[in-house]
């Protein structure tokens, strides 16, 4: 079910299917799924929206409601982003990504982040009915965002602090990448043991005891993948190989 806390994305006469596909996918990136379709120019649904979703579709697409006007598209909302690199002239607060979303993690209320069509962006009537600005900072020479890549930079600054920091969830890791644990620690360590006892390294008979702890030690310290276990194995097996 959707989380109150988590933004609106609201997209304001969307112009093409695609563009429409690839911010839901963005949102689905940084677990935003909630969109409202602000009169889609080729109305809805849209094939080739789904089509450029790709997994988002049945997450984001599907659910997507649509409006006739931004000022219905506001239902529920208590606090609303515009993004633009225009509007200045008009009195509100006009913040970067970053403090926008840092804005929205402290309200209680639902907060949206509206987006304008991809040939001229938000007009000042849309503008208006926001609370506050989003500027991006980027080149002035060149300061057009691909909506898709706009929609990416908001999810971005809300999932980086809301989303576990791991690049790769455990879960979809390779095996060989996820890390050890202690009792795949303790077997490298008794199998590094028994060879070198056999080996005869554990001499004077006086000190073996204090070489076997300061070994376990050495292995407790290591931070090991389970790939790596297996070469340390597969090492000391073939140097132990009769």
């Amino acid at each position: 079910m959707q989380s109150d806390h988590r933004p609106v994305i609201i997209l304001v006469r969307p112009q093409m299917g695609e563009n429409i596909g690839a911010a839901a996918r963005a949102m689905l990136n940084f677990g935003l799924t909630e969109m409202r379709l602000v009169a889609p120019r080729d109305g809805w649904p849209n094939p080739k929206a789904v089509a450029m979703a790709s997994g988002a579709a049945g997450r984001v697409l599907d659910h997507a409601r649509i409006y006739p006007t931004l000022a219905e598209a506001m239902e529920g909302v208590e606090f609303a982003f515009a993004t633009t690199a225009r509007g200045r002239e008009l009195s509100k607060p006009v913040h970067t990504p970053q403090e926008a979303m840092e804005a929205a993690r402290s309200r209680q209320g639902r907060v949206a982040i509206i987006f304008g069509p991809e040939r001229a962006g938000l007009e000042n009537d849309d503008v208006a009915r926001a609370n506050a600005i989003v500027t991006v900072p980027v080149n002035p020479e060149f300061p057009s965002l691909n909506l898709a890549q706009a929609v990416l930079l908001m999810g971005y600054e809300w999932g980086r602090v809301e989303l576990p920091p791991e690049p790769a969830p455990h879960g979809r890791r390779p095996v060989g990448e996820m890390l050890a644990d202690r009792v795949e620690i303790e077997r490298l360590g008794d199998h590094y043991e028994e060879k070198l006892t056999e080996a005869g390294f554990f001499f004077p008979e006086s000190k073996a005891a204090n070489m076997r702890l300061n070994l376990r030690n050495m292995w407790s310290r290591l931070v090991l993948t389970r790939g790596d276990v297996r070469i340390l194995h597969g090492m000391l097996r073939q140097l132990t190989r009769r």
